[in-house]
């Protein structure tokens, strides 16, 4: 366990895990084998992070979370309480498949809702936020809004998380940031 890692007696945390300066995890948690956790991280309660899962700097997992095998969330992601990862697209108990795990990678700055459930080799994109409850079969573009089973995209958002309104100019402004956003051939960029 790293030196910096704030931690009780009631976590388990494998000795050959990596684990970032600042970084806390919380009461019946779990970090696997081989797990790479970056720095000033919060890990909740009653989390397991599977072997050679990859957390990014300032990732943040509420309670109950499951990351499984093949999971990469890069810096300043964000996952729900009791969001959900799979990590093999047609599991049996009866049938070993370790080896078929299919990554699925969660980007700069996204957002998992709560009660999410993320299907196996989809990409989230940069600064995306998932709704609660939503079912995640296939990519979403960066800064996209999506929700519902199956989640479809409804709309835009800024690094902020806030909703974007496109002009006939097709730019946006965030109240909260002070950005400007773009939005061309169905793809947004951060102007400002």
């Amino acid at each position: 366990m790293s030196k910096f890692c704030k931690s009780s007696d009631f976590v388990i945390i494998d000795p050959t895990s990596q684990i970032g300066e600042g970084t806390t995890i919380w009461y019946f948690s779990q970090v696997m084998a081989y797990a790479v956790i970056g720095k000033s991280c919060n890990i909740g309660q009653n989390v397991v992070i599977s072997p050679k899962v990859v957390l990014g700097n300032n990732v943040k997992i509420q309670n109950n979370v499951s990351v499984y095998t093949g999971v990469v969330c890069e810096d300043d992601v964000f996952l729900g309480p009791s969001c959900v990862f799979t990590n093999i697209l047609n599991p049996r108990s009866a049938i070993c498949r370790k080896e078929q795990y299919v990554q699925t990678r969660v980007k700069k700055g996204a957002s998992i809702g709560a009660n999410a459930t993320i299907i196996c080799g989809v990409s989230i994109g940069e600064y995306a936020l998932v709704g609660a409850g939503s079912v995640v079969t296939k990519d979403v573009l960066p800064y996209a809004l999506v929700f519902g089973n199956p989640a479809k995209q409804v709309g835009w958002v800024s690094e902020y998380g806030n909703k974007l309104v496109f002009d006939k100019n097709n730019t946006a402004f965030c109240e909260e940031s002070k950005q400007t956003y773009s939005l061309k051939e169905g793809r947004i960029s951060r102007i400002s």
